[in-house]
């Protein structure tokens, strides 16, 4: 048989396998220490430990480095009345990640003031409206270079599975404080020492939320806002 063709068959035959590959889930990530949504935990200094990251201290360079990916980073602006940015926020989200098993989306908030967003804001490449009113900002790549020693403030992770209450009470223990969203029927289960908020919809769909105890307060103001009604149950 001709060279060129046995090399072209083989080479046929290696992108074919190549293709079933990356059709599978990718394997977990090289894990050293436990990884899981439920293993919460506060260091010497009371900041919240969770997925190997300590909020407060664990960058986005780092965070970039374990996951193998750079993750897609954006600038959110709230605007006043007069249409002007009053409040920045910068996300890292990293989406499909699998961690022992378990596959969820990661939502990372970078820690920083205004001071250091208004210039990025205003250097951004493209500018989107939000159906909230607020602003979503395209940074300019070498405004993100100097984001990458920012720690992260706080993590929101969304499984891909549907949990039911009886799974959230085994894994991650009974809340301090349930509250209910009249209008959504979304049901959060409050863990303040812990700095964790866990919010489940009808349908099962769960999205947790993990702060430092010490920011546990930006939990609860939109609840109040929104006037969530306590559960008898779990009130002290």
């Amino acid at each position: 048989m001709d060279r060129k063709i046995v090399l072209s068959l083989l080479a046929a035959t290696l992108l074919g396998a190549l293709g079933l590959w990356l059709l599978r889930p990718p394997p977990d990530l090289e894990e050293k220490i436990p990884r899981l949504p439920w293993l919460v935990a506060q260091d010497e200094e009371g900041r919240t430990q969770v997925f190997g990251f300590t909020l407060g201290e664990t960058n986005l360079a780092e965070i970039r480095a374990f996951f193998r990916e750079e993750g897609k980073i954006n600038l959110f602006a709230n605007l006043d009345a007069r249409g002007q940015p009053v409040e920045y926020t910068v996300e890292a989200y990293f989406d499909r990640i699998y961690l022992q098993g378990l596959r969820g989306d990661f939502i990372f908030t970078l820690a920083a003031d205004a001071d250091r967003l208004a210039p990025l804001y205003e250097r951004g490449l493209r500018i989107s409206q939000l159906p909230s009113g607020a602003k979503k900002v395209d940074l300019h790549p070498a405004d993100l270079e100097t984001l990458l020693q920012l720690p992260v403030r706080s993590l929101t992770y969304l499984p891909w599975k549907s949990l039911d209450a009886d799974i959230l009470n085994r894994r991650f223990g009974p809340p301090a404080e349930k509250r209910l969203e009249p209008k959504t029927g979304v049901e959060h289960w409050l863990y303040p020492q812990k700095g964790m908020d866990i919010a489940m919809d009808p349908q099962g769909r769960v999205v947790i939320q993990y702060l430092n105890p010490t920011d546990f307060s930006e939990v609860l103001a939109p609840l109040n806002e929104s006037g969530t009604t306590p559960d008898p149950q779990t009130e002290k």
